[in-house]
């Protein structure tokens, strides 16, 4: 496990790379034994920050598949993030951005953390937990979809040749909040030549490909274009919108797209 301590944030973001010790120092808690239904309440969204690089990572990611079979027509959302750090450790991660690097820095940021790591699980924004933690996300899930959120959000996306079209439409969130649309690759396999995983093969599940950021107007409402990855397909393939509070990182509303062919 990578650990990453905060220097600052200015106009950029600053991390250095401190140890590669395992995580430690984590309150054990009672697992719930499945993920209760949503009921038309809350909602869960763990956004899950990973390594093709990083030992430690390959359970989380296999944690993250059971949840997502487990899942199935409840309100839990799921996005892994590849972040570049691990880059610089002698194997390159094909799905890595700097770009899901700085997200992280910044969820350190809103939650005061001192430094960042991987496996790292941020649930609604709100609260983060070693991402092969599996009694403390399972309790996670099931508080979080408890609560019922003030906010909600629409959205409606159409593929337009290398761009994809989005509609929606926000209500009763914050000032100053924004709607993230992910691009997600539902699955994927890699093999690792390099590294502290080399020689396996790993499995990967909702990878997010592309992420754009967009400030939501004061009613809520608009549109926007994303450019699509290369390989994007509507079949393996999903779009999620997510209204985020840009002062406290907090997850207002979530929503799938409901995705239309030309």
């Amino acid at each position: 496990m990578k650990t990453i301590k905060i220097l600052g944030l200015t106009t950029g973001f600053i991390i250095t790379v401190l140890s590669l010790a395992a995580f430690i120092g984590r309150d054990k808690v009672t697992v719930k034994k499945s993920i209760a239904k949503a009921d038309g309440k809350g909602f869960a969204v763990l956004e899950l920050f990973t390594s093709e690089g990083c030992s430690s990572c390959p359970p989380a990611e296999e944690l993250l598949a059971k949840i997502q079979q487990e899942a199935r027509g409840k309100a839990v959302y799921l996005l892994a993030y590849h972040v570049d750090y691990w880059d610089r450790q002698g194997w390159k991660d094909l799905f890595s951005s700097a770009d899901y690097s700085k997200r992280q820095v910044q969820y350190g940021h809103w939650l005061n953390a001192p430094e960042i790591y991987t496996p790292q699980v941020i649930v609604n924004g709100k609260a983060e937990y070693v991402g092969s933690d599996e009694p403390a996300l399972r309790n996670a899930i099931t508080e979080q979809l408890a609560i019922k959120p003030g906010a909600t959000l629409t959205l409606q996306a159409q593929q337009d040749g290398e761009g994809l079209k989005v509609q929606y439409q926000a209500t009763q969130v914050a000032n100053g909040s924004s709607l993230l649309i992910a691009i997600v690759q539902k699955a994927a396999q890699s093999k690792v030549a390099r590294g502290e995983n080399a020689g396996r093969s790993l499995a990967h599940v909702q990878i997010v490909r592309k992420l754009q950021a967009k400030p939501l107007s004061a009613d809520g409402n608009g549109n926007a274009t994303v450019v699509l990855p290369k390989d994007f397909n509507a079949q393996n393939w999903e779009v999620l919108g997510l209204v985020q509070d840009q002062d406290t990182g907090e997850i207002l509303a979530v929503a799938k797209a409901a995705l239309n062919a030309n």
